[in-house]
């Protein structure tokens, strides 16, 4: 794969909220969360766990915890759960980087997904505690994201998107 092959696979990934009533091979599923398991993190300490709800009553779970309609139609959903207690936490001020450390390995499902032909969409906006009562989640794991996957509804088109230019996100500084 070069830049180019790259740059287009992240243009062309966007958040699918319309799934296909089709199901998700283990295979291909498994290949999306090896992109999980191999993304770094700091101190490569990987304070991470990914919890796959297809079960009936998981996915239940999950969608009383986001309570939007849209995410119903996804036929399963990762729990990525972060660990603050083996996280690195950075010397002079104590930095936690669970969440930087689940936000990568995160992205990397996203993008791993979207090259295998499947969409997803980064859940945030939800009740983290409700959720981790529910999954009787061990203390020391905070659910961080859900991310509904599976084979996006219709066409599967490439909305646009609404990005800041290069010449505002970046500054050089060569003094």
């Amino acid at each position: 794969m070069n830049i180019n092959d790259f740059l287009k696979l992240a243009e062309e990934r966007y958040s699918i909220r319309r799934y296909a009533n089709k199901e998700v091979p283990r295979e291909v599923l498994m290949s999306v969360l090896e992109s999980a398991r191999i993304a770094p993190s700091a101190v490569n300490f990987q304070p991470w766990k990914f919890y796959i709800a297809s079960g009936e009553k998981a996915k239940k779970m999950v969608c009383e915890s986001y309570n939007r309609d849209w995410i119903a139609t996804a036929p399963l959903y990762i729990i990525a759960c972060g660990d603050h207690s083996v996280a690195w936490h950075r010397s002079l001020d104590n930095k936690d980087h669970t969440d930087i450390d689940i936000a990568i390995a995160v992205e990397h499902i996203c993008l791993s997904a979207a090259a295998a032909g499947l969409g997803t969409c980064w859940v945030c906006n939800f009740d983290a505690e409700m959720l981790k009562r529910d999954m009787q989640l061990p203390e020391n794991l905070e659910p961080i994201a859900i991310i509904p996957i599976g084979y996006p509804e219709g066409d599967g088109g490439v909305r646009p998107k609404k990005r800041k230019t290069i010449e505002e996100i970046v500054q050089w500084l060569e003094d």
